[in-house]
Protein backbone atom coordinates (compact mmCIF):
# COMPACT_ATOMS: atom_id res chain seq x y z
CA UNK A 1 0.00 0.00 0.00
CA UNK A 2 2.66 2.44 0.81
CA UNK A 3 4.71 1.65 -2.28
CA UNK A 4 1.00 2.43 -4.12
CA UNK A 5 1.07 5.97 -2.41
CA UNK A 6 5.05 6.76 -3.19
CA UNK A 7 4.60 5.95 -6.96
CA UNK A 8 1.28 8.00 -7.15
CA UNK A 9 3.14 10.84 -5.48
CA UNK A 10 5.87 10.73 -7.66
CA UNK A 11 4.04 10.72 -10.77
CA UNK A 12 0.61 12.69 -9.40
CA UNK A 13 2.59 15.82 -8.02
CA UNK A 14 4.94 16.58 -11.15
CA UNK A 15 1.86 16.06 -13.23
CA UNK A 16 0.28 18.96 -10.70
CA UNK A 17 3.03 20.75 -11.85
CA UNK A 18 3.08 20.70 -14.79
CA UNK A 19 -0.85 20.19 -15.80
CA UNK A 20 -1.24 23.68 -13.84
CA UNK A 21 1.29 25.63 -15.85
CA UNK A 22 0.65 24.12 -19.23
CA UNK A 23 -3.56 24.50 -18.18
CA UNK A 24 -4.35 20.95 -18.93
CA UNK A 25 -8.57 20.04 -18.94
CA UNK A 26 -9.96 20.52 -15.71
CA UNK A 27 -11.52 17.39 -14.98
CA UNK A 28 -8.42 15.43 -15.57
CA UNK A 29 -6.17 18.27 -13.70
CA UNK A 30 -9.29 17.74 -10.88
CA UNK A 31 -8.67 13.72 -10.79
CA UNK A 32 -4.81 14.44 -10.63
CA UNK A 33 -5.13 16.40 -7.75
CA UNK A 34 -7.49 14.79 -5.68
CA UNK A 35 -5.44 11.58 -5.98
CA UNK A 36 -2.08 13.24 -5.25
CA UNK A 37 -3.64 15.12 -2.00
CA UNK A 38 -4.68 10.88 -0.99
CA UNK A 39 -1.23 9.94 -1.51
CA UNK A 40 0.47 13.03 0.36
CA UNK A 41 -2.18 12.76 2.96
CA UNK A 42 -0.96 9.07 3.97
CA UNK A 43 3.01 10.23 4.19
CA UNK A 44 1.52 13.27 6.40
CA UNK A 45 -0.45 10.33 8.73
CA UNK A 46 3.13 8.44 8.68
CA UNK A 47 5.28 10.83 9.85
CA UNK A 48 3.02 12.30 12.12
CA UNK A 49 2.62 8.77 14.06
CA UNK A 50 6.27 8.44 14.07
CA UNK A 51 7.22 11.89 15.93
CA UNK A 52 4.32 11.02 18.29
CA UNK A 53 6.05 7.71 19.11
CA UNK A 54 9.38 9.86 19.68
CA UNK A 55 7.71 12.72 21.72
CA UNK A 56 5.87 10.24 24.18
CA UNK A 57 2.27 9.84 24.59
CA UNK A 58 1.37 13.43 25.37
CA UNK A 59 2.39 15.69 23.19
CA UNK A 60 2.19 13.04 20.57
CA UNK A 61 -1.64 12.76 21.49
CA UNK A 62 -1.51 16.45 20.70
CA UNK A 63 0.61 16.18 17.46
CA UNK A 64 -1.72 13.88 16.09
CA UNK A 65 -4.91 16.40 16.97
CA UNK A 66 -3.27 19.10 15.56
CA UNK A 67 -1.96 17.27 11.97
CA UNK A 68 -5.22 14.65 12.02
CA UNK A 69 -7.27 16.88 9.99
CA UNK A 70 -4.58 19.22 8.36
CA UNK A 71 -5.07 18.47 4.71
CA UNK A 72 -8.53 19.18 5.21
CA UNK A 73 -7.71 22.55 6.91
CA UNK A 74 -5.15 23.39 4.11
CA UNK A 75 -8.08 22.60 1.48
CA UNK A 76 -11.06 24.40 3.19
CA UNK A 77 -7.96 27.28 4.05
CA UNK A 78 -7.85 28.05 0.05
CA UNK A 79 -11.59 27.42 -0.67
CA UNK A 80 -11.91 30.29 2.15
CA UNK A 81 -9.88 32.24 0.39
CA UNK A 82 -11.52 32.19 -2.70
CA UNK A 83 -14.69 33.19 -1.13
CA UNK A 84 -16.23 29.75 -1.49
CA UNK A 85 -17.90 29.32 1.81
CA UNK A 86 -20.81 27.53 0.46
CA UNK A 87 -17.80 24.83 -0.41
CA UNK A 88 -16.19 25.21 2.79
CA UNK A 89 -19.26 24.66 5.19
CA UNK A 90 -20.46 21.67 2.86
CA UNK A 91 -16.61 20.39 3.77
CA UNK A 92 -16.96 20.34 6.94
CA UNK A 93 -20.24 18.80 7.02
CA UNK A 94 -18.98 16.42 5.13
CA UNK A 95 -15.88 15.66 7.23
CA UNK A 96 -18.55 14.75 10.14
CA UNK A 97 -20.97 12.37 8.03
CA UNK A 98 -18.37 10.93 6.32
CA UNK A 99 -15.84 9.99 9.88
CA UNK A 100 -19.40 8.95 11.49
CA UNK A 101 -21.20 7.46 8.70
CA UNK A 102 -18.80 6.00 5.90
CA UNK A 103 -15.54 5.53 8.02
CA UNK A 104 -17.24 3.89 10.90
CA UNK A 105 -19.64 1.94 9.06
CA UNK A 106 -17.37 0.67 6.75
CA UNK A 107 -14.86 -0.34 9.74
CA UNK A 108 -17.57 -2.00 11.59
CA UNK A 109 -19.33 -3.44 7.96
CA UNK A 110 -15.62 -5.03 7.28
CA UNK A 111 -14.37 -6.04 10.68
CA UNK A 112 -17.79 -7.64 11.46
CA UNK A 113 -17.48 -9.82 8.25
CA UNK A 114 -14.26 -11.32 10.04
CA UNK A 115 -15.34 -11.31 13.66
CA UNK A 116 -18.92 -11.79 14.88
CA UNK A 117 -18.90 -9.66 17.45
CA UNK A 118 -16.08 -6.90 18.30
CA UNK A 119 -16.08 -4.93 21.38
CA UNK A 120 -14.05 -1.23 22.30
CA UNK A 121 -13.64 0.93 24.99
CA UNK A 122 -17.15 1.71 26.39
CA UNK A 123 -15.66 4.53 28.58
CA UNK A 124 -14.63 6.26 25.51
CA UNK A 125 -17.57 5.93 23.44
CA UNK A 126 -19.78 7.38 26.46
CA UNK A 127 -16.95 10.19 26.75
CA UNK A 128 -17.33 11.07 23.31
CA UNK A 129 -21.11 10.63 23.11
CA UNK A 130 -20.97 13.84 25.41
CA UNK A 131 -18.47 16.11 23.02
CA UNK A 132 -20.43 14.91 19.93
CA UNK A 133 -23.90 16.28 21.21
CA UNK A 134 -22.14 19.66 22.34
CA UNK A 135 -20.26 20.13 19.61
CA UNK A 136 -22.38 19.44 16.90
CA UNK A 137 -26.48 19.44 18.56
CA UNK A 138 -25.26 22.78 20.85
CA UNK A 139 -22.45 24.35 18.99
CA UNK A 140 -23.84 24.02 15.31
CA UNK A 141 -27.71 24.07 15.88
CA UNK A 142 -27.54 27.26 18.47
CA UNK A 143 -26.04 29.80 15.78
CA UNK A 144 -28.56 28.58 13.27
CA UNK A 145 -31.51 29.53 15.59
CA UNK A 146 -30.13 32.51 17.21
CA UNK A 147 -28.83 33.68 13.11
CA UNK A 148 -32.87 33.77 12.30
CA UNK A 149 -33.40 37.36 14.66
CA UNK A 150 -29.80 38.74 13.90
CA UNK A 151 -28.07 40.76 11.01
CA UNK A 152 -25.05 39.19 9.24
CA UNK A 153 -22.26 41.28 11.87
CA UNK A 154 -24.17 39.85 14.82
CA UNK A 155 -24.12 36.28 13.56
CA UNK A 156 -20.61 36.21 13.19
CA UNK A 157 -19.58 37.56 16.28
CA UNK A 158 -21.99 35.26 18.12
CA UNK A 159 -19.98 32.40 15.49
CA UNK A 160 -16.11 33.78 16.68
CA UNK A 161 -17.79 33.73 20.42
CA UNK A 162 -18.79 29.85 20.13
CA UNK A 163 -15.69 28.90 17.90
CA UNK A 164 -13.47 30.34 20.98
CA UNK A 165 -15.20 28.02 23.31
CA UNK A 166 -14.97 25.37 21.24
CA UNK A 167 -11.29 25.50 20.95
CA UNK A 168 -10.68 26.22 24.56
CA UNK A 169 -12.87 22.99 25.22
CA UNK A 170 -11.07 20.85 22.33
CA UNK A 171 -7.79 21.72 24.51
CA UNK A 172 -8.78 21.04 27.34
CA UNK A 173 -10.86 17.65 26.35
CA UNK A 174 -7.05 16.75 25.10
CA UNK A 175 -5.55 17.69 28.44
CA UNK A 176 -8.13 15.70 30.35
CA UNK A 177 -7.59 12.45 27.98
CA UNK A 178 -3.72 12.86 27.63
CA UNK A 179 -2.55 14.36 30.86
CA UNK A 180 -5.37 14.23 34.12
CA UNK A 181 -6.81 11.07 33.66
CA UNK A 182 -4.73 9.22 31.42
CA UNK A 183 -5.05 5.61 31.47
CA UNK A 184 -8.23 5.80 33.99
CA UNK A 185 -10.46 4.92 31.78
CA UNK A 186 -8.43 1.60 30.13
CA UNK A 187 -10.34 -1.49 27.91
CA UNK A 188 -8.24 -4.91 27.81
CA UNK A 189 -7.24 -4.10 24.55
CA UNK A 190 -5.45 -1.06 25.35
CA UNK A 191 -4.52 -1.93 28.23
CA UNK A 192 -2.00 -4.62 26.46
CA UNK A 193 -1.19 -2.41 23.46
CA UNK A 194 0.42 0.38 26.09
CA UNK A 195 2.15 -2.53 27.54
CA UNK A 196 3.77 -3.10 23.96
CA UNK A 197 6.79 -0.85 22.64
CA UNK A 198 6.00 1.11 19.69
CA UNK A 199 8.75 1.24 17.32
CA UNK A 200 8.66 4.56 15.07
CA UNK A 201 9.00 3.87 11.66
CA UNK A 202 11.09 6.85 11.25
CA UNK A 203 13.95 8.89 12.87
CA UNK A 204 12.48 12.14 14.62
CA UNK A 205 14.48 14.34 11.83
CA UNK A 206 13.24 12.29 8.72
CA UNK A 207 10.02 12.18 10.62
CA UNK A 208 9.63 16.25 11.05
CA UNK A 209 10.85 16.80 7.21
CA UNK A 210 8.29 14.34 5.65
CA UNK A 211 5.99 16.08 7.36
CA UNK A 212 6.79 19.54 6.47
CA UNK A 213 7.77 18.83 2.85
CA UNK A 214 4.01 16.71 2.74
CA UNK A 215 2.45 19.27 3.92
CA UNK A 216 4.08 22.00 1.53
CA UNK A 217 2.97 19.79 -0.96
CA UNK A 218 -0.55 19.32 0.06
CA UNK A 219 -0.89 22.93 0.16
CA UNK A 220 0.31 23.56 -3.19
CA UNK A 221 -2.14 21.26 -4.75
CA UNK A 222 -5.16 21.84 -2.55
CA UNK A 223 -4.98 25.87 -3.79
CA UNK A 224 -4.85 24.16 -7.75
CA UNK A 225 -7.64 21.44 -6.79
CA UNK A 226 -9.86 24.89 -5.61
CA UNK A 227 -10.31 26.50 -8.88
CA UNK A 228 -11.46 23.18 -10.21
CA UNK A 229 -14.50 23.06 -8.41
CA UNK A 230 -16.66 25.71 -10.56
CA UNK A 231 -15.55 23.85 -13.56
CA UNK A 232 -16.11 20.73 -12.42
CA UNK A 233 -19.35 21.11 -10.66
CA UNK A 234 -20.39 22.06 -14.17
CA UNK A 235 -19.52 19.50 -16.38
CA UNK A 236 -20.62 16.85 -14.08
CA UNK A 237 -23.76 18.41 -12.68
CA UNK A 238 -22.58 19.03 -9.26
CA UNK A 239 -23.71 21.73 -6.74
CA UNK A 240 -20.92 23.26 -4.44
CA UNK A 241 -22.99 21.41 -1.58
CA UNK A 242 -22.01 17.81 -3.12
CA UNK A 243 -18.71 18.61 -4.07
CA UNK A 244 -18.06 20.14 -0.19
CA UNK A 245 -20.52 17.47 1.57
CA UNK A 246 -18.66 14.37 -1.21
CA UNK A 247 -15.84 15.01 -3.06
CA UNK A 248 -13.95 17.25 -0.42
CA UNK A 249 -14.19 14.94 2.63
CA UNK A 250 -13.81 11.88 0.88
CA UNK A 251 -10.38 13.40 -0.65
CA UNK A 252 -9.50 15.11 2.25
CA UNK A 253 -10.02 11.92 4.68
CA UNK A 254 -9.16 8.86 1.95
CA UNK A 255 -5.73 7.93 3.74
CA UNK A 256 -7.45 8.00 7.36
CA UNK A 257 -10.37 6.19 6.18
CA UNK A 258 -8.27 3.48 4.83
CA UNK A 259 -5.89 3.30 8.27
CA UNK A 260 -9.39 2.86 10.23
CA UNK A 261 -10.96 0.40 8.19
CA UNK A 262 -7.58 -1.66 7.99
CA UNK A 263 -7.59 -1.39 12.36
CA UNK A 264 -11.12 -2.99 12.29
CA UNK A 265 -10.09 -6.14 10.23
CA UNK A 266 -7.50 -6.46 12.07
CA UNK A 267 -9.47 -6.40 15.19
CA UNK A 268 -7.81 -2.91 16.77
CA UNK A 269 -11.54 -1.46 17.54
CA UNK A 270 -10.58 1.24 19.99
CA UNK A 271 -8.10 2.77 17.40
CA UNK A 272 -10.71 2.40 14.63
CA UNK A 273 -13.27 4.10 16.63
CA UNK A 274 -11.35 6.33 18.10
CA UNK A 275 -10.00 7.73 14.32
CA UNK A 276 -13.84 7.89 13.06
CA UNK A 277 -15.07 9.69 16.34
CA UNK A 278 -11.63 11.43 17.19
CA UNK A 279 -11.27 12.89 13.85
CA UNK A 280 -14.60 14.09 13.74
CA UNK A 281 -14.30 16.06 17.20
CA UNK A 282 -11.09 17.95 15.63
CA UNK A 283 -13.50 19.04 12.37
CA UNK A 284 -16.02 20.09 14.83
CA UNK A 285 -14.17 21.48 17.72
CA UNK A 286 -10.90 22.73 16.08
CA UNK A 287 -11.15 22.87 12.51
CA UNK A 288 -14.18 24.67 11.93
CA UNK A 289 -13.40 27.52 14.73
CA UNK A 290 -9.92 27.65 13.57
CA UNK A 291 -11.68 28.60 10.13
CA UNK A 292 -14.05 31.05 11.56
CA UNK A 293 -11.29 33.00 13.07
CA UNK A 294 -8.98 32.97 10.01
CA UNK A 295 -12.41 34.17 7.94
CA UNK A 296 -12.06 37.23 9.98
CA UNK A 297 -9.04 38.60 7.91
CA UNK A 298 -10.54 37.76 4.48
CA UNK A 299 -12.62 39.63 2.13
CA UNK A 300 -15.95 37.24 2.94
CA UNK A 301 -16.57 36.03 6.56
CA UNK A 302 -17.86 32.91 7.24
CA UNK A 303 -20.35 32.45 9.92
CA UNK A 304 -20.79 29.03 11.32
CA UNK A 305 -24.32 28.69 9.92
CA UNK A 306 -24.90 25.49 7.88
CA UNK A 307 -28.25 25.17 5.65
CA UNK A 308 -30.77 22.72 7.47
CA UNK A 309 -30.10 19.95 5.12
CA UNK A 310 -26.65 20.13 6.33
CA UNK A 311 -27.30 20.80 10.02
CA UNK A 312 -30.06 18.10 10.10
CA UNK A 313 -28.18 15.25 8.20
CA UNK A 314 -24.82 15.83 11.24
CA UNK A 315 -27.43 15.74 13.82
CA UNK A 316 -28.99 12.43 12.58
CA UNK A 317 -25.38 11.18 11.96
CA UNK A 318 -24.31 11.81 15.93
CA UNK A 319 -27.52 10.30 16.89
CA UNK A 320 -27.02 7.60 15.14
CA UNK A 321 -23.28 7.13 16.18
CA UNK A 322 -23.66 7.58 19.78
CA UNK A 323 -27.31 4.87 19.69
CA UNK A 324 -24.90 1.93 17.90
CA UNK A 325 -21.45 2.84 19.57
CA UNK A 326 -22.56 3.36 23.35
CA UNK A 327 -22.90 -0.26 24.61
CA UNK A 328 -19.27 -0.81 23.00
CA UNK A 329 -19.34 -3.27 20.96
CA UNK A 330 -20.28 -3.83 17.19
CA UNK A 331 -21.32 -6.03 14.19
CA UNK A 332 -21.92 -6.26 10.59
CA UNK A 333 -25.26 -5.61 10.21
CA UNK A 334 -24.81 -2.34 12.65
CA UNK A 335 -22.27 -1.46 10.09
CA UNK A 336 -24.58 -1.76 7.20
CA UNK A 337 -26.90 0.36 8.99
CA UNK A 338 -24.49 3.29 9.64
CA UNK A 339 -23.70 3.31 5.77
CA UNK A 340 -27.67 2.90 4.62
CA UNK A 341 -27.83 5.95 6.46
CA UNK A 342 -24.53 7.58 4.53
CA UNK A 343 -25.77 6.21 1.33
CA UNK A 344 -29.62 7.75 1.81
CA UNK A 345 -27.83 10.82 2.66
CA UNK A 346 -25.54 11.49 -0.15
CA UNK A 347 -28.76 10.89 -2.72
CA UNK A 348 -30.28 13.75 -0.99
CA UNK A 349 -27.06 15.92 -1.39
CA UNK A 350 -26.35 15.03 -4.79
CA UNK A 351 -30.28 16.20 -5.84
CA UNK A 352 -30.09 19.19 -4.27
Amino acid sequence: MYKFFLIMIAIGFPLSVLGSLLHWPVVMMFIIYSLTIVALASYMGRATESIAVHTGPRVGGLINATFGNAVELIIAFFALKAGLITVVLASLTGSVLGNLLLVMGLSFFVGGLKYKRQKFNVFDARHNSGLLVFAVLVAFVIPEIFAQEMGPSDTFALSVGISLILILLYLAALFFKLVTHRGVYQSSETEGAAEEHETAEWGKKKAIFILLLATLAVAYVSESLVHTFEEVGEAFGWSELFIGVIIVAIVGNAAEHASAIIMAYKNKMDIAVEIAVGSTLQIAMFVAPILVLISIFFEQQMALVFTVPELISMVTAVLLAIVISNDGETNWFEGATILAAYLIMGIGFFLL
